[in-house]
């Protein structure tokens, strides 16, 4: 039996499974997507569903799909969708992104988002507990293999929306132009003012003219290491 509490006073109910945390990352990336616009949403590589319940708590109109490998993350999310009462507006997939041509239609989405796996294959980084190394590491599709996939189910305008790491985002960018998605809007995160980046958070669109909007860092922490007012304000604190 799984286990709900609330993201935030009032908010919607979550549950999560050892290896499929709920981490910062997801939260940032789920208030860095602009959902004014978008009806079909993708979370892709789904986990259990937090990117895509996040986002369907910030809008009413949309709807979410989301994509997972791993089956036991699929039927979480599937739990994490009724217990909020939200199955008429999300539909939970388990199959793999290398698949996407088969599972879905081209242009069928208004929106893209993933918080992919960060470590590439073969650098080191990638967990050996069993569960998490499809959660870290790229074991089952690359950064190229989640792009493609994004290029094919966006609509043309539509936006790809994710978080990765800063020593990545070259090669984020040049997949994402190769591939057809614009790198269109980019906001470093820092732990303080003072630090380096920790995450990298980018939209990119389907087809869109070149021209980047860099947005002001978002800073976590204030000088003392208290929380400071936006990520308060991300985490309805």
């Amino acid at each position: 039996m799984a286990e709900f509490s609330e993201l935030w006073a009032g908010g919607p109910r979550f549950a999560q499974a050892e290896h499929f945390k709920l981490g910062t990352d997801s939260v940032l990336l789920a208030d860095f997507v602009n959902t004014a616009s978008a009806r079909r949403g993708m979370d892709l590589g789904c986990a259990s569903g937090a990117i895509a319940l996040l986002l369907l708590s910030k809008s009413e109109k949309l709807h979410m799909s989301g994509l997972d490998i791993v089956h036991e993350a699929v039927e979480l999310a599937k739990e994490n969708m009724r217990e909020n009462g939200l199955e008429e507006r999300s539909r939970i997939i388990h199959g793999d992104i290398r698949e996407h041509r088969r599972l879905f239609t081209a242009g069928s989405f208004d929106l893209v988002a993933v918080n992919p796996p960060y470590f590439a294959a073969g650098s080191g980084a990638i967990s050996p507990k069993s569960g998490r190394d499809a959660a870290r590491g790229e074991t089952q599709c690359s950064l190229e293999d989640i792009v493609s996939a994004a290029a094919f189910l966006l609509r043309t305008g539509g936006s790809f929306n994710m978080v990765h790491r800063p020593e990545r985002l070259s090669e984020a960018m040049c997949c994402m132009s190769r591939l057809g998605l614009e790198a269109k809007r980019l906001r470093l995160v820092c732990h303080k003012a003072e630090s380096a980046p920790s995450l990298v958070l980018i939209e990119g669109r389907r087809g869109a003219r070149p021209g980047l909007k860099i947005e002001a860092p978002l800073i976590l922490c204030n000088a003392d290491g208290s929380e400071s007012e936006e990520y308060r304000r991300i985490y309805h604190r």
